[in-house]
């Protein structure tokens, strides 16, 4: 028996490398409204967050919100599919997973279209049976919500479920949700950061993550 009956993956920076196309997109953003750009540290800080809140602080009308949003949106889908891909063995392990009968999902902060898209373009749309997206809630990690409503999709026991994310708001949030935490090192947040959250176990690369479930 596999020692957790489901996994939940965060998508950005976990599944699939996209962390280039969401740092691009924020510059463009900020150059095109601001004239200038905070350096990717400042983006690293609330990555993992819905991008509104992320580009909050740089406005001062929410009429300038939306315009930002919008001009961020274009830019990423315009260069979104030449700019992704799959991290290494991904597909590979998530397949195992499902062959053992662990129920898989998906909790990301990203709106719906983009979740779908980013798994189309990486070929790995087949493999979650249930996929949280910010539109699907409305508080959002390091809030427990998204975690806590995708266990009631899956409908299967906290205690028996783990939670792979790259951020430390993956890892707030599903401690706040009862379930077992694993930080991916191979997203763009450092150990240091990810220790501060408090993870229950560490992966090194994708592949780990059959190792811990099996």
């Amino acid at each position: 028996m596999p020692q957790f009956d489901a996994c939940l993956y965060d998508l950005d920076g976990t599944l699939i490398d996209s962390i280039g196309l969401i740092f691009a997109s924020y510059r463009h953003t900020l150059m095109e409204h601001r004239g200038t750009a905070p350096s990717d540290t400042v983006w690293l800080q609330g990555l993992g967050t819905p991008l509104r809140e992320q580009l909050r602080p740089f406005v001062q009308e929410e009429d300038d919100l939306e315009d930002m949003v919008a001009t961020y949106r274009d830019f990423n889908f315009a260069h979104h599919d030449a700019m992704i891909r799959p991290f290494p063995e991904t597909r590979t392990t998530v397949e195992h997973l499902k062959s053992r009968g662990v129920k898989l999902g998906i909790v990301t902060s990203k709106m719906r279209y983009g979740l779908q898209r980013g798994l189309w373009v990486c070929g790995l749309d087949d493999l979650f049976t249930v996929r949280v997206a910010a539109d699907d809630v409305e508080k959002h990690k390091p809030d427990p919500a998204p975690v806590l409503f995708a266990l009631e999709q899956l409908d299967v026991d906290p205690h028996r479920t783990l939670f792979i994310g790259d951020s430390p708001h993956d890892v707030a949030a599903g401690n706040a949700a009862g379930v077992a935490t694993a930080a991916a090192l191979w997203g763009p947040f450092p150990r240091p950061t990810l220790e501060k959250a408090g993870p229950d176990h560490w992966l090194e690369s994708p592949a780990d993550v059959a190792r811990l479930a099996r």
